[in-house]
């Protein structure tokens, strides 16, 4: 038994929609749909802006990075091809196909392996189209079938992307411009979080870089080295006590352990090694040598547990969150990549690790210079959060607003 559709709405193909809207395929909403070149024309040093696949990305378009064609290349290109201020781009083969962005330049540039689509401006405006196919990308990618070595949209697929469609451009540019209005918020907080990341990154160049009074000592006379125990892939998520598994050390993790990922059951734990406050770990194992011995500080109270291919430090004169940024720097990276073994799989052990030359302050300087990298920190997070938050709230009121069950008009 189908659900029942609330007065003022309709069951369509695009699902439930208000009943003055339409679910419109994407051939009658365009004046032109095409695309760009598939050859390769050969870039130039300066001239007319070349953009491929590569440089459309979610709803920007990336000019700064793109490539220059003749004016006599570009010709040929643009007779079939001619993006226009509030034309809309969208991905058609490769890794980020079905990816959409609104044209908001008034300059002529050329495109290769991405589509045009020029709304017919009396149906839809350019803002809605591009909002709209981008709020159904994940559908669009998930019921075309593509041929070929890589994904793949024809011309006649694209075409054929059902929206849902206000009739009144009224409308369509009040949902357009609400969406933007978030999109800027979007932007300012990942522009700012950008800043707070470059300040945080000059702090610790200068906080880190040895001064008089400084001394040298070697890793291994701070502390003692333990070894961390196996636990499988499939043993990671088999139960709610806290664990971390070389592999996050890579991708999870900065300088400390914010949260885990990995929770493995009693049983596995009985043969896991468990950390403490103050720990720091070391990928034993890594791809290159470059990236060998990348290290975490463990600064929580809470039981748990470190897997195999985990070299621990457990150093006792030493503030672990002040390690765990230093041990991470440049000249700390080519000691530990100068010392790793292996070529396929490269290894570094405790030996090798305590064997490390450091610059350090006394411990009460590494607790002040800690405290700063980490108040830097916090705040970051505290703006992530907030970015989190608006981009969730992005998606529902794309949602919301792109289907009509809230109307702005």
């Amino acid at each position: 038994m189908s659900a029942e559709v609330k007065p003022g709405y309709k069951l369509t193909e695009v699902g439930v929609i208000p009943v003055d809207w339409d679910a419109s395929k994407i051939y009658t909403c365009c004046s032109k749909i095409t695309d760009g070149t598939h050859d390769t024309p050969k870039p130039v040093e300066t001239g007319i802006p070349f953009l491929t696949a590569i440089h459309v990305k979610d709803n920007w378009i990336d000019f700064a990075s793109s490539l220059f064609l003749t004016s006599t290349d570009h010709a040929d290109i643009f007779r079939r091809c001619n993006p226009e201020k509030n034309d809309v781009l969208m991905v058609n083969i490769g890794a980020g196909v079905a990816t959409t962005a609104l044209v908001t330049v008034d300059y002529e540039f050329s495109l290769k392996n991405v589509a045009l689509l020029k709304p017919a401006f009396k149906i839809i405006t350019g803002p809605f189209l591009n909002y709209s196919l981008a709020q159904r990308k994940a559908k669009i990618i998930k019921d075309l079938s593509f041929g070929g070595a890589q994904p793949f949209l024809s011309l006649k697929q694209i075409g054929e992307i059902l929206i849902p469609l206000p009739p009144s451009s009224t409308e369509q540019e009040a949902i357009a411009e609400a969406l933007s209005d978030a999109d800027a918020h979007i932007e300012s907080l990942e522009q700012l979080i950008t800043k707070k990341r470059q300040i945080k990154q000059g702090a610790m160049q200068d906080l880190l870089n040895p001064l008089d009074g400084w001394k040298k000592v070697k890793l291994g006379s701070l502390g003692v080295f333990l070894k961390g125990s196996g636990v499988k892939k499939d043993e990671s998520m088999s139960g709610n006590i806290p664990c971390i598994r070389y592999g996050e050390i890579y991708t999870k993790h900065k300088y400390y352990i914010k949260a885990f990922d990995s929770w493995i059951s009693p049983e596995v734990a009985a043969t896991a090694k468990r950390i403490k406050s103050g720990d720091i770990l070391f990928a034993g194992s890594g791809e290159t040598k470059e990236e060998i011995g990348k290290c975490v500080a463990f600064v929580g109270n809470i039981e748990a547990y470190a897997g195999g291919d985990i070299v621990i430090f457990r150093p006792n004169n030493a503030n672990s969150l002040f390690l765990g940024c230093y041990l991470n720097t440049e000249s700390v990276n080519r000691q530990k990549a100068s010392r790793g073994q292996g070529d396929a799989v490269v290894h570094i052990g405790s030996n090798a690790l305590a064997d490390i030359d450091l610059i350090i302050p006394p411990v009460e300087e590494q607790a002040v210079i800690a405290a700063v990298l980490f108040d830097m920190d916090a705040e970051i997070g505290v703006l992530e959060a907030k970015l989190e938050k608006a981009l969730q709230l992005k998606r529902g009121m794309m949602h919301n607003l792109l289907t009509g069950k809230i109307r702005l008009v």
